[in-house]
């Protein structure tokens, strides 16, 4: 028996031993940073393997391995964290080996590893992330990694026997979104499933090629996909989200987006999400004793659960996921996330007689067509009582704002949970003419440079949410300092005379408007009998509502979709009158432009004594193509160069 024992020591030695000689040696022929100029960690290898039971509970087997490039590499892998919500997912460091340089090799004691509450904002639903101590490497040394983990990504109802919360919403059906991108370059980056034969996996690559094997292995069957050389992806500024353009696997066990929308309609009923009690009806009628048309109520109680609601996510038991807290938890804690925003919406609309549903949404990025779950956001839907048709309604990012729905969420995908079942569908793009800035001035400048005028400006839908934004966002108190900031981006000199503005709060009353009356001494550069000015509304005044003028027009091609804040026009008028004018010695050429990125004219014009600037640009999408870039771009940068390149006037 000791011989036994012994030998068994010498096999197992003998093993771990051939192990490490494999690892060196894949460290060693990995590179270094010479190789991968740039990055400060190498991934040698990220291998995942993964079980699915018939119930939709999966485990995730996780085994990396790093190689330290740089001194800040170093540190980036000095703690090894993994995030995990405790109320849907189960998760380990089960193992780390230091390689180091010289040839030994460091085993971490994974029994020091730390459990402690993620960092939030806003949303403080208890999810944590384990982490280890690795201590002092160098460039040269690898690290490997086991990680194991159980579950799903969303909480949901909890509740049952230990495993019970970790079987997905869907009960039986499974779903993962795979990155085959990464910020550090991947040698090789392999993800296998094994499923139960009885469930049939649907799957795509978006963005990208990966290779792909499939297998049976007794009653199961057995998906491989792997993508050696992943290299760090290289986006461009303003860009789409990341996980739109670089190379993804989604795959889904559940038939389609109809069954998923049929499910999520019956989960949220079954649930009795959206009853009302007496206190919720009472409110309702109180709300709307002056409501005299269906859009009347509709905005009314739109708005209600947008402003009255508190954004702030605190774990309240039942229902953190898909599930919606009820429509009493919600009236009575008047806090809440998106989700709560939206089904006190719904309840409130149920309590006044109309039909509607919450939907599911992507606030950011594009929802592709496999069936995974890819939302982060909740909406309302409710159903006219004219038309018949299901509009959309966000209490989330209303607030303040005179839409009902976001126009900073055209072009984004959506799915309803109504009791017919729906597709997914995509929200569709807002006429630039519903995001106006209007900007009219008459101005004088006088033989010093002194400049005065009176300006007025107007906005609508996003746009005005951007313009009311300077008392909306802020405290009362700060308001006359907010605006005042405005006019001194201009010029340190600016006095701001005057300024008078309707209620801001009163946003159902109709556009913002504000009127400004402004004096800038020496604002134009006196040389000799020439003066040397930009037009104050060309200067780049009221820039927070133009959000195209944040974009760098020195790129000039781009290879993927890029994104404005929303689809928008500009407007800008103004009369600038001098003391007896000669000639014109210098102004920007007249241009104008028509693509579909953009349509722009601008130009200044003399009468006698006057001159006549004037600038109008549409921006008719938020999400565009490579394609949309040539004259979104032209228009951009001829109003930067109106911004830049001054007018020189020589008087008499």
């Amino acid at each position: 028996m000791k011989n036994l024992s012994l030998l068994i020591l010498f096999v197992c030695l003998s093993v771990s031993a051939a192990i490490a000689g494999t690892i060196n040696d894949l460290v060693k022929k990995a590179g270094d940073r010479k190789s991968f100029p740039g990055s400060n960690v190498l991934v040698i290898f990220d291998s995942t393997r993964v079980e699915m039971l018939e119930s939709g509970l999966s485990h995730n087997y996780m085994h990396r391995l790093y190689k330290i490039l740089t001194p800040e590499g170093a540190k980036t892998l000095s703690v090894i964290k993994l995030d995990y919500d405790p109320l849907s997912a189960w998760s380990e460091i089960r193992g780390v080996t230091v390689y180091h340089a010289d040839g030994t090799q460091t085993a971490v004691d994974t029994s020091k590893v730390l459990d402690y509450p993620q960092p939030a904002r806003a949303i403080y639903w208890g999810a944590r992330e384990k982490m280890i101590e690795i201590g002092r490497l160098e460039p040269g040394d690898a690290v490997e990694v086991f990680l194991y983990r159980k579950g799903f990504t969303y909480a949901l109802l909890t509740g049952g026997d230990d495993d019970e919360r970790y079987i997905p919403p869907m009960k039986g059906h499974f779903y993962d979104i795979v990155p085959f991108y990464s910020n550090d370059p991947i040698l090789s980056k392999v993800y296998r499933i094994s499923v139960p034969d009885t469930k049939v996996l649907q799957y795509e690559v978006y963005n990208g090629e990966v290779s792909s094997k499939m297998w049976r292995s007794g009653d199961r069957l057995v998906y491989t996909f792997s993508k050696k050389d992943i290299m760090p992806f290289k986006t461009e500024p303003r860009s789409v989200d990341l996980s739109d353009i670089a190379p993804k696997l989604l795959m889904s066990t559940s038939p389609d987006w109809k069954s998923k929308s049929t499910w999520f309609y019956g989960v949220n009923e079954e649930y009795k999400s959206f009853a009302a009690n007496d206190a919720i009806k009472k409110k309702v009628n109180e709300l709307l004793q002056n409501a005299r048309t269906e859009l009347d109520s509709v905005t009314i109680l739109t708005h209600w659960a947008g402003d009255e609601i508190r954004y702030l996510g605190v774990s309240m038991g039942k229902g953190e996921g898909y599930t919606l807290h009820n429509g009493e938890m919600n009236f009575t804690d008047r806090c809440g996330v998106c989700k709560d925003k939206a089904g006190m919406l719904i309840t409130m609309l149920r309590a006044a007689g109309f039909e509607a549903y919450p939907a599911m949404t992507m606030a950011g990025s594009r929802i592709d067509y496999i069936p995974a779950d890819q939302f982060n956001h909740c909406v309302t839907v409710v159903k006219g009582k004219v038309d018949g048709k299901y509009h959309l309604l966000d209490p989330t990012w209303v607030p303040f704002v005179r839409e009902l729905w976001s126009s900073a969420e055209q072009q984004q995908n959506y799915l309803m949970g109504v009791p017919e079942g729906a597709d997914l569908a995509e929200t569709p793009v807002s006429n630039p003419s519903n995001h106006y800035l209007r900007m009219s001035g008459s101005t004088s400048i006088a033989p010093d440079g002194t400049l005065e005028g009176d300006y007025t400006v107007t906005a609508e839908g996003q746009t005005d949410a951007s313009v009311r934004g300077l008392f909306t966002r802020s405290f009362m108190a700060d308001w006359a300092a907010n605006v005042e900031k405005e006019v001194l981006k201009i010029s340190p000199l600016a006095q701001l005379v005057k300024v008078t503005y309707d209620d801001p709060y009163n946003y159902l009353a109709g556009p913002v408007m504000m009127q400004f009356r402004i004096r800038i001494p020496e604002y134009a550069t006196v040389a000799g009998d020439e003066l040397i000015f930009t037009p104050l509304l060309a200067s780049g005044f009221m820039k927070r509502a133009m959000p195209h003028m944040g974009f760098d027009t020195g790129l000039k091609d781009r290879k993927f979709p890029f994104r404005d804040r929303t689809s928008h026009t500009v407007e800008i008028t103004e009369k600038i009158t001098l003391p007896d004018i000669k000639e014109i010695v210098y102004s920007p050429a007249p241009e104008s432009g028509d693509g579909s990125g953009a349509q722009y004219f601008g130009m200044v014009k003399r009468e006698n004594d006057v001159l006549k600037f004037s600038f109008n640009a549409s921006f008719p999408k938020r999400i565009y193509q490579p394609a949309d870039w040539e004259s979104f771009r032209k228009a951009v940068a001829y109003q930067n160069q109106l911004v830049t390149d001054p007018l020189i006037v020589r008087v008499k």
